[in-house]
């Protein structure tokens, strides 16, 4: 989020959970059966768990899962598996509580350890972390976040950096090529190529003689755009087709003029034919105008 950001108030132009439950239940309709809760942070929305337990009712919906920054997840991993969320993502760029401060600007590791351990004994699984390989930041933590996931039977996922909005400049800075994480790893570790899982872009190794799973996911050195089967409902109800491009279709006036789901199904299928052919990062800094935080994980 920018520093200092604090306003956390539900406005008016926020889809209301009726609105969202809708809306996925049209994608339902439309065949699709994987829906993830993402940020910002999901976890900050008022009675979340009751929209989980709408949206995993739905017919279709098989796989629903939440992307979280994990400050608020201790006091809320029973409940969210309670109402339908079966795994979760968490994003810890660092073990080293001062470092985490800084890259979080002023965030609690332990609370977020906290989080973690909640969650593995309520039995979420698989528990993902999320790694952004920064360097010059965390690149010497690599072999320290591969042990401590091993260490707890957690998924590590590495990120590469991506250059969106005001904070584009400072990711192209930071940008480590997840090649060069893979060979550094390569020379401690045993990896184990093709393990796939799930249905997301990550491409998984497998530590050798360990249950440990390591994925790589590289929007820019090896952009995955001709697999990419994704697309973004933001909270104030537009459609996001692409990280990295500016194609959307905004579905909330739709939705509260009075669309029909015929209609809404419609306008959905004119959406995903707007999808482009691919991201254009590039490592040009500020190319798309949206922070991070606005769009989603």
């Amino acid at each position: 989020m920018p520093s200092g950001f604090k306003d956390f108030e539900e406005p008016d132009n926020w889809l209301k959970f009726d609105e969202i439950e809708r809306v996925i239940s049209v994608f339902g309709m439309l065949g699709v059966s994987r829906v993830r809760l993402t940020g910002g942070e999901p976890l900050v929305r008022k009675h979340l768990p009751d929209l989980v337990g709408r949206l995993s009712s739905l017919p279709g919906i098989d796989d629903l899962s939440l992307s979280t920054n994990a400050t608020l997840l201790a006091s809320h991993a029973q409940q969210l598996k309670a109402a339908g969320i079966a795994r979760i993502n968490v994003s810890l760029d660092s073990l080293k509580p001062d470092r985490f401060a800084d890259i979080t600007r002023g965030g609690s590791l332990d609370q977020v350890l906290d989080g973690l351990m909640v969650s593995k004994q309520v039995g979420l699984n698989p528990i993902k972390i999320n790694m952004v390989a920064l360097r010059g930041i965390n690149d010497d933590e690599f072999i320290d976040m591969v042990e401590f996931c091993a260490e707890h039977g957690f998924t590590l996922r590495f990120i590469e950096s991506m250059p969106m909005g005001d904070t584009g400049r400072e990711a192209c800075d930071q940008y480590l090529d997840l090649n060069e994480v893979r060979r550094q790893l390569s020379q401690a570790y045993d990896l184990v190529p093709g393990f796939m899982a799930g249905g997301g872009p990550a491409k998984y190794y497998q530590v050798s003689g360990t249950d440990l799973k390591i994925g790589f996911i590289t929007p820019i050195s090896q952009h995955f755009c001709q697999t990419c089967n994704r697309v973004r409902l933001s909270v104030d109800g537009t459609l996001h087709l692409c990280l990295g491009q500016e194609h959307s279709m905004p579905l909330r006036p739709l939705l509260r003029a009075g669309i029909s789901d015929t209609e809404l199904r419609d306008k959905i299928i004119e959406a995903i034919a707007l999808k482009p052919e691919k991201h254009e990062f590039n490592n040009k800094p500020g190319q798309v105008v949206r922070l991070m935080s606005m769009t989603g994980g």
